[in-house]
């Protein structure tokens, strides 16, 4: 029972503290799981797996869409119209994601 009770309490203190490290679900991601995927798994043909990307790359792929630097048109509408604080939402999501390996 005192090992019970101990690892409740342990869990208990730690929740606070894991739920800070999770990112909230953008209001925005929509849009992007229509092809990404909301786990950052891709469900539409060629689009890539976004789950588990590094954040500073998602961030900056992200802005190089919607600045043009990087040329994808649809990717470039998509996030065209996002501020700063929004592209910032997606990369954190996508990044806490976990890859799942795809089935045989």
């Amino acid at each position: 029972m005192r090992i019970l009770l101990t690892t409740v309490l342990c869990l208990v203190v730690a929740l606070p503290g894991l739920a800070q490290t999770v990112s909230p679900r953008p209001a925005r991601l929509g849009l992007c799981a229509a092809c990404h995927g909301e786990t950052g798994m891709a469900v539409v043909p060629g689009a890539p797996n976004l789950a588990g990307q590094r954040l500073d790359y998602l961030r900056a792929a992200l802005k190089h869409y919607r600045d043009g630097s990087r040329e994808v048109p649809v990717m470039r509408a998509a996030v065209g119209p996002l501020g700063d604080a929004e592209l910032d939402a997606l990369a954190r999501w996508y990044s806490a994601q976990v890859p799942v390996a795809a089935k045989p």
